[in-house]
């Protein structure tokens, strides 16, 4: 089992990170949201003075290990999510916020934690093992209606119907999946047809995923939070694996970056009131990544300042 996470884009986030006229390196305060095995909390370190101060979130219990054993006084790591980051810091004190959604390498390929079809093991799929409920506990007693629209609105699978009464179906038979590979076995069955290069399992296993994280939910709070932490000048920088990601980021900055005015109102274009954030650039891994690591394909990077009145 291959455990090595090699973080997307990760020159590319650590530069956009610092790179805002305002920050100063030896006294910056950085939010690293998703820490995961480090990557990016690693390399923005190496380039931070001894007295900046980076905050990492984490929801994942085998994150915290990990970056409990960095030796770093510069380091403070908290087991949350980031969408509560504004509980932990104060208000227009940050520099820069990093958010590197989805899951990891290792994640994906640990078969006890659930996430993927291509290993058997038991169908958890939890960020965080310390609470809530697996996705086998949830599909033992979810009715048919609810996982369909699970399966339609986070995985945009247009047989996720006849899957959700596929496994409705086993459960009433007395066999209600518990594994990754019994999960997959059902939607294999189930599906006819399927995409190029593409599992029929992937759509069905990246929803249910998404619905028992409240992955999506957690990231409209997590944008909001970075805003409201975010000082004057502070950059906020956004890695998205699949468009239900990237559509709410680029809607949250875009909405952000505008104020609509009505055309009738006598206001000149200078006296224009101006948006909470400035769009900085949209970024893809290069075609050398992509190669060296095929799932970063998928990968798109926003980047935006916060405008405004320094405090």
């Amino acid at each position: 089992m291959n455990n090595t996470h090699r973080p997307v884009l990760l020159a590319e986030a650590v530069t956009a990170m610092i790179s805002s006229s305002s920050f100063q390196k030896e006294n910056a305060l950085i939010v690293d949201g998703t820490f995961g095995r480090g990557g990016h909390s690693k390399a923005l370190l190496e380039q931070m003075g001894s007295n900046c101060k980076l905050i990492a979130f984490d929801k994942d219990l085998e994150a915290i290990s990990i970056a409990q054993k960095i030796i770093d006084p510069r380091l403070q790591i908290i087991h949350s999510s980031f969408a509560m980051m504004d509980q932990h810091v104060i208000a227009q004190s940050v520099d820069a916020v990093l958010l590197d959604l989805g899951i990891s390498s290792p994640q994906i390929d640990t078969p006890g934690r659930g996430f993927s079809f291509r290993f058997d093991g038991p169908l958890d799929m939890r960020m965080d093992t310390s609470c809530g409920v697996s996705a086998a506990e949830w599909l033992a007693s979810a009715p048919v209606e609810e996982i369909t629209q699970v399966i339609k609105t986070f995985g945009e699978e247009r047989y996720a119907f006849a899957i959700a009464r596929a496994i409705v179906k086993q459960r009433e038979e007395g066999k209600a999946v518990q594994t990754t590979l019994e999960l997959s076995n059902v939607i294999a069955k189930t599906v006819r047809s399927r995409e190029p290069g593409q599992d029929p399992a992937t759509r069905t296993f990246q929803a249910i995923r998404i619905f028992i994280n409240q992955e999506l939910a957690d990231l409209e709070k997590g944008l909001e939070a970075a805003l409201d932490v975010l000082k004057v000048g502070g950059r906020l920088v956004v890695i998205s694996f699949h468009s239900l990601e990237d559509r709410i980021v680029k809607q949250f900055i875009q909405t952000h970056a505008q104020i609509t005015v009505p055309r009738e109102l006598p206001i000149r274009a200078k006296d224009m009131p101006q948006g909470d954030l400035e769009i900085i650039a949209r970024i893809k891994p290069g075609v050398l990544e992509i190669e060296e690591n095929p799932r970063a394909r998928s990968a798109v990077m926003r980047v935006a300042e916060k405008k405004g009145e320094a405090l």
